[in-house]
């Protein structure tokens, strides 16, 4: 059973960052030209587009090694908790098109899904910052480079 639970813990923190560690950023890696013009569309600079992608390669494999390692995963979840939130304000701006009562096959809809499914992951992400209760949230604010330790089997759990 021990091993069944160290299993399924690392395959949903696996799970949970996978779009991010290899997907999104091998691609920013494979393709950086495209990248910056993305991030172009967020802040004009050249520079300032190449400096947003270089830090949002840096948080998409650093934090997201912290989150399936255990090393310092509540704060690497919290980083890529924030991460999932700016990258959804400032590209999914479902608002913007204009289109969104008008076609529902339109850009602003395919933004709008995208927007709220950033934001779900973020939410994720904060479980693990944070844990499942209120109290663990004095926790975070105490010692937020602490682990979870996810991959600890406690003698309790190990005796069941």
């Amino acid at each position: 059973m021990t091993t069944l639970s160290i299993g399924l813990t690392l395959a949903i923190r696996v799970f949970l960052v996978l779009l991010f560690l290899p997907f999104s950023a091998l691609d920013k890696v494979l393709d950086f030209p495209t990248a910056v013009a993305q991030a172009r569309e967020a802040v004009s600079n050249r520079s300032a587009a190449t400096a947003l992608i270089l830090a949002g390669l840096f948080v998409e494999v650093f934090m997201s090694a912290g989150v399936v390692s255990g090393i310092a995963d509540r704060v690497c979840a919290f980083v890529l908790a924030g991460y999932c939130g700016v990258t959804a304000l400032l590209w999914k701006q479902f608002w913007v098109p204009g289109d969104f009562w008008t076609k529902s096959d339109g850009k602003a809809r395919a933004l709008f899904w995208d927007f709220w499914k950033n934001l779900a992951l973020g939410a994720g992400f904060l479980l693990i910052a944070f844990g499942t209760s209120a109290a663990a949230i004095s926790s975070f604010v105490a010692h937020p480079t602490l682990s979870t330790h996810p991959y600890r089997i406690s003698q309790e759990h190990a005796s069941r």
